[in-house]
């Protein structure tokens, strides 16, 4: 794919945004700033103070599963 795209994303930020696949559980990250860092990203959007993953967020999470797989092995 031309439009790769690679984020080094923190421990806590990989976190969060597994978190945000879930809607019900947007309401239980409790760090704001590394849901602010996610949104200068322009991987998470906040409406009406709730946070949610962008497509774009939703096309790294998926590509940064193979990355962190080989982390844990």
């Amino acid at each position: 794919m031309s439009n790769d795209i690679d984020f080094d994303l923190s421990p806590d930020q990989w976190e969060a945004l597994k978190a945000l696949r879930n809607p019900v559980s947007n309401g239980r990250l409790s760090k704001a700033y590394i849901v602010e860092g996610l949104v200068k990203l322009g991987l998470v959007v906040v409406s009406d103070g709730v946070p949610s993953i962008t497509p774009t967020g939703r096309k790294v999470l998926v590509r940064g599963s193979c990355r962190l797989l080989d982390l844990v092995a």
